[in-house]
C-alpha cells in the first residue's frame, strides 16, 4: 500500500480553490479524466456516485467514484472519494481546504493506493515511492496554478 499526505498554501480564496473540485471543473485539475458524470444522488452528497473515464496512454478505464465524505463550511472544505481502478487498485483520496485568510488557502491532499489482488499488490511493490511523490506534487501544483487563474 502507498500512502501520502502533503500540504501547501495557495495564494487564492478558499471558494475559488474549492470550485476546482466541482463536477464542472474537475477536468481542469485531473486532465486524464475524459468523462465525469453523476449517476447516483447529487453532487456534494455523501454517497454520490460518478462514472469516470480515465485515459492512460491508449487505454481508457471506466470506474465508479463514490463520495465518502463532504464538508462545505466557510473556513473548511473537505471531499473524500474512493474508487477501484482496473480491478487492481483501491484508491482513496481526500482533499481538504482550510481558510488561512481571504487570499490564502491551505490545501491538504492525502490518499492511499492499495492493491486489491495479486497483480495490484505486485505492481505497487514494484512502483517507486519517488514516482508516486512526483505524481502527488504535480497534482498539487496543477491545483495551485488553476486556482491562480483569473477565470475558469
Amino acid at each position: 500500500m502507498i500512502q501520502w499526505k502533503e500540504e501547501m498554501t495557495i495564494k487564492a480564496n478558499i471558494e475559488k480553490v474549492w470550485e476546482l473540485f466541482s463536477d464542472k471543473n474537475i477536468k481542469k485539475i485531473m486532465p486524464k479524466v475524459e468523462e465525469h458524470k453523476l449517476v447516483e444522488k447529487m453532487e456534494g452528497e455523501v454517497g454520490a456516485k460518478h462514472q469516470q473515464k480515465y485515459r492512460e496512454g491508449k487505454r481508457v478505464e471506466t470506474y465508479i467514484v463514490e463520495t465518502l465524505a463532504y464538508e462545505d463550511y466557510e473556513s473548511k472544505k473537505l471531499k473524500e472519494i474512493a474508487f477501484v481502478l482496473g480491478n487492481a487498485f483501491e484508491i482513496t483520496l481526500t482533499f481538504t481546504l482550510v481558510k488561512v485568510d481571504d487570499m490564502h488557502t491551505k490545501f491538504i491532499y492525502e490518499g492511499q493506493n492499495k492493491g486489491v489482488n495479486f497483480v495490484g499488490r505486485a505492481m505497487l511493490k514494484l512502483s517507486s515511492q519517488k514516482n508516486n511523490n512526483q505524481v502527488v506534487q504535480k497534482f498539487m501544483e496543477l491545483v495551485e496554478q488553476e486556482s491562480m487563474r483569473s477565470t475558469y
